[in-house]
This record gives C-alpha cells, structure tokens and sequence, in this order.
C-alpha cells in the first residue's frame, strides 16, 4: 500500500509488453495507522472489523493506487468488486508479515488460473519439458540445474535437449532431486531427496554431464526418439541465438538469464543506448576487455542484470587505463539511472582532460612508513625525486606497469599535480603494498604516447630529459615507434 515504486512499474510495463495476465498484492496493510491485522483472516472480514479512520487512510492509498496503475495503462479494482476480469486488475490487500489476505490472494490467483489459463496448466502425459532456473555446482555432483518441470515427467537415465552457448545439446539425466517434504526450491540447501522420477508441476534439482554453458531461462526438453532428439535440437538452436540486434560499436550488457538479457536490451534500445555484445553469466576479464575495445570512451562500460563480477574482472578493472566502468543490480531502471550518471561525469572527465596540459614524465620514491592503505587503492606516502606527478598517470617498476594514480593530496587539499621535490600521499589503483610495491621502491610516471609526441617539442628540465629517454627506451623495446 506504499505506492508505485519504479521497479513496480519497470514490472508493469514488462508485463504489459509481453501481454501476462496478473494480479496484485497489495502489501503492507498492517501499517496503516490503527489497522488491526489477524494472521490467517480474510482480508473480506477484516475489512469489516477495521474502525472508520483506518479504512478511511485505506482508501486513500488505493485510489492514489488506482491513479498511478491508470497512467499505466490498467483499471485497477478491489477483487471482490470485479465483474469482467478481463478488463480490470485484480487488486488483494495483505499483510504478509502478520498472514492476513494471503487465502484471498491464493483464491484469486488459483482461480484465475483455472478459468483462463487451463490449456497451459493441464498435465500431459509423456515427454517432458522443464523451465532452467539455475546451474550450481555441488559437492560430489558436479554441476546440476534446477528446474521448474511444467509438462509431462522426467526419470533418471532419460535423454534431454538443452541450449547452451553452444547452440543445441544433449545429454542423459544422472541425478535426480526432489525438496524435502514442503521445502522451498530455492533455499532447499541439502534437503534434498534422491529420486526415480518426477511430474509435472514440481521442482527438481538435476545432475548430468556436459552441462557447462547452459543458458539459465531457456527450455529442457526430454526426448524418446530420434524425431523429438531432432526436433527438440532445431528448438534449442533457436533459443540459444539471443534475440538481440547488436550493433558494430556499442556498451556491453550481461544477465544470468536469457530474459533478463532481452529485458535489459529492450530498455536500452528505448533510450537509444546502442549494444555491441550481450551474453549470459558473470562478468569476466574477457567482458572487460571487450568493453576497453571500443571505440567511444562513452561506450566502455559493462552493464549486468541479476549477476555478479568475478574477482578477476574487478581486478582487470581497476588496472584498466582505458576507463571502464561495470553496473550491476538486480533492478534494471537503477542500472539506467547509473549509466546516465557515468555518462555526464564521464563527459565532463573527457572535456577536462580535452583542456588539460600535457603531462610531463616524473620519478618517485616510495617513503618508508607512509603506508596509509595496502589496497583497493593502495594510498601511499611519495617523494617526487624527478619531474611531475600527475592523476591517472600509469606507474611503472622495472619496466612494467603497476597501477594507475587516482589521487593526489598534501594534508586535506586535493592536488591535480605534484613537481620535483614534493611529498604528497597518492592513492594507486591495482596493485597491494607487499605484493608488486614495496616501501623504499622507485617507480617511474608513465606518460601518454600522444604526450610523448608533444613533449619533444617543449622545453624540459635535465632531470625530466632523462626521465622522458628512460620512458622511450622502455616503450620502444615493444614498439620502434612509439612517440615518433
């Protein structure tokens, strides 16, 4: 009873693209002022034994309800006033904290089913099909799926069809789980039981081999012969090929399933973000990589839906020069509403650094006991020993690189740049003081190719001449090249 919030109505208009009946629960109920809950009770008497006042508040809350389901298209009405539930949306108040309402809202969601929905509900006998709802992998099984089975049965030893990254597989079921008594699917834990067969409609847990790659989302299908091995192969191919329209230069978008994905791709596409790749799973070094490779610095960005970055990503990340950004969360408006954020202070970046002066080659020492923070950055106290220090400069230590300088301070002021004989405290991006950097090491403060062009032309002190050579020969040993 707290209103639209955006992810309701990022959920409606999902729902209404792709034409899924619903209904909805109202919750929250007991929080209105004085509302006297009763677990198990019908929401129909409750509303009889409410005092004037709250049911007052009540109905001022629904019909601002009802206001903001109208701008999106539905006529919203309490349940039990409905006459054609064709035309209106059933809404059920509850408390599903004090289990007041939950038997009208069963009631209304079950009967719905059964007048509207019974072709789909009806079991069939024979072959089954099964909806993929996650890989995990176990102890002692190896990798197993969990599944929602809507159709037919499924048994221990039968042949199943399903998409994968790499199109269309099969496989033979090995294991075969069911939950414990009442327990919930998705929070079974180890309660699970072993078991010979399993119908329509229930959840089950699966082991087999060859199940690396399996797309979360899409269908299993059982198959009894070479007919339905082919036919259910033609419709695996169909579903593994995303229907996503990608685009030569674009962001990258990531989801753990395949409607999560297209979900995701639609929104993007109605604001007109282009898409260069999209796939499923978690975020990875091969995404990041991808990401650096385009063109537009606007572009470099990894948005994921209801999944998660690997380490090694996050690590590829902050090592990164070329700028790229991951958003994740499990409601895409908060995604768009991120990326849009990024995008104006990565513009405003990008001018700055249009405007900027070139960025001169420095040498620093390390000082003893000025380790401020190890890591994720590491903050560490410096001596300019040679030339400036800039932000974003790329540090380098026997030649390699080691991290990139975010931040500059002397005492509470930020700084921009630091000159030969300063001492600041400087915060670097990817590397761990004790593991690539030590107290008491000199590195050296890479420079931009395009600045090494420039440099050439403008006067520089002694120090920061022998600093620029050093730099040069250690690019040039890769590239002849480099800063000609």
């Amino acid at each position: 009873m707290e209103g639209c919030r955006p992810q309701t109505k990022e959920s409606l208009r999902i729902l209404k693209q792709s034409k899924t009946p619903f209904v909805v629960a109202a919750n929250k109920v007991d929080r209105i002022h004085g509302w006297h809950a009763e677990e198990g009770r019908s929401m129909a008497i409750s509303m009889r034994g409410q005092s004037k006042e709250s049911l007052g508040l009540f109905d001022q809350r629904y019909w601002e309800l009802v206001g903001q389901f109208a701008e999106e298209g539905f006529n919203l009405e309490r349940y039990e006033k409905i006459k054609d539930f064709t035309k209106e949306i059933a809404m059920v108040p509850i408390s599903a904290r004090e289990g007041e309402g939950i038997q009208d809202l069963l009631a209304v969601v079950i009967g719905l089913a059964e007048r509207y929905l019974s072709d789909q509900l009806t079991d069939v006998d024979g072959s089954g099909e099964a909806t993929v709802l996650e890989m995990k992998e176990e102890r002692g099984l190896g990798k197993t799926l969990d599944l929602i089975l809507h159709r037919g049965s499924i048994r221990k030893g039968d042949e199943i069809v399903l998409a994968s990254d790499r199109g269309g597989i099969s496989t033979h079921v090995k294991g075969l789980f069911s939950p414990r008594g009442m327990s919930e699917m998705r929070d079974a834990g180890d309660r699970w039981d072993n078991t010979e067969a399993a119908y329509a409609a229930a959840g089950v847990k699966i082991s087999a081999p060859s199940l690396e790659g399996v797309l979360v989302g899409t269908t299993l299908r059982v198959v009894n012969s070479d007919e339905e091995r082919s036919a259910a192969i033609a419709s695996a191919e169909e579903e593994a090929n995303l229907s996503i329209e990608l685009d030569e230069e674009g962001v990258c978008i990531k989801s753990d399933t395949v409607g999560g994905l297209e979900a995701l791709a639609k929104e993007l596409r109605e604001v007109g973000v282009p898409i260069r790749e999209a796939s499923i799973g978690k975020v990875s070094r091969r995404d990041v990589r991808s990401a650096e490779a385009s063109s537009d610095p606007l572009h470099r960005i990894i948005m994921a839906f209801s999944t998660e970055i690997l380490e090694e990503a996050e690590d590829e990340i902050s090592s990164s020069e070329a700028g790229v950004k991951h958003i994740g969360s499990d409601i895409i408006y908060r995604i768009l509403e991120e990326r849009e954020e990024w995008v104006e202070a990565r513009k405003n970046e990008l001018e700055e650094e249009s405007r900027e002066i070139v960025v001169y080659p420095g040498r620093i020492m390390l000082l003893p006991d000025h380790t401020f923070r190890v890591s994720k950055p590491a903050v560490v106290g410096v001596r300019v020993l040679a030339g400036r220090v800039h932000i974003g400069q790329g540090l380098l230590k026997d030649g390699n690189r080691v991290g990139r300088i975010k931040s500059i301070r002397s005492g509470q002021e930020s700084l921009k740049e630091a000159r030969q004989g300063a001492e600041v405290a400087i915060s670097v991006d990817g590397v761990t003081v004790g593991r690539q950097i030590e107290e008491g090491d000199i590195l050296l403060v890479d420079i931009p190719e395009s600045h090494a062009r420039k440099l050439r032309k403008l006067e520089m002190t002694p120090v920061e001449e022998e600093v620029y050579e050093e730099l040069l020969s250690i690019h040039r040993k890769n590239d002849h090249f480099w800063g000609r």
